[in-house]
């Protein structure tokens, strides 16, 4: 569960008919459009963690969820977004989160929201077009390059987690993790 006082976050879903990317691949591009459009002019380190949060200076400022949907009209997706904008401290669901306001960033939601919208229609026309957003997205990923630990679902009875590199994201949004002498791809894990 999670939980947002009124008025200090800015709480969305969109729903893409014809979208042209998989749900995994639209949170990797919603995921860049948030990270892009709050670096903005801005000194931050605000960065990526894989598949679908937002840091900054490694805090928690946005999460990201896509999924695949059926409508009359046919597959689209939807993608919603959690940003913690004018969260005071004592406010925060926990101590690893922040917000725009404690980060020094403008606060101001519909322009955000603008931006990253249009951030996403343009990268979602890009991946249309056919240009792999995977390096763009890897470029901005604090997960990419580190030793992780991948903790999977309870369901894989075989074993409990991974330990190695974090080499790259697989061409449907997965994470790639290198370990002994190979890479494995993983689509969902923490």
């Amino acid at each position: 569960t999670w939980h947002s006082n009124k008025g200090e976050s800015l709480l969305f879903s969109v729903l893409l008919q014809s979208c042209p990317l998989q749900a995994d691949n639209l949170t990797l591009a919603a995921a860049v459009a948030v990270a892009e459009c709050l670096a903005g002019q801005f000194s931050l380190n605000i960065r990526i963690k894989w598949p679908n949060d937002v840091l900054i200076e490694n805090k928690k400022v946005c999460g990201i969820l896509s999924e695949r949907v059926v409508t009359d009209l046919g597959d689209a997706a939807v993608c919603g977004w959690g940003i913690n904008v004018s969260t005071a401290p004592a406010e925060l669901p926990v101590p690893r989160a922040t917000s725009l306001m404690m980060a020094g960033l403008p606060t101001d939601k519909s322009a955000l929201l603008a931006a990253i919208l249009g951030r996403l229609a343009d990268l979602a026309d890009r991946w249309d077009g056919g240009s792999d957003l995977r390096a763009e997205y890897a470029a901005g990923c604090s997960t990419i390059g580190r030793r992780v630990r991948v903790h999977l679902d309870e369901q894989a009875a075989e074993r409990a987690s991974v330990v190695g590199q974090a080499v790259g994201v697989g061409e449907n949004g997965e994470l790639l993790v290198a370990f002994g002498d190979k890479v494995e791809a993983f689509a969902a894990g923490d």
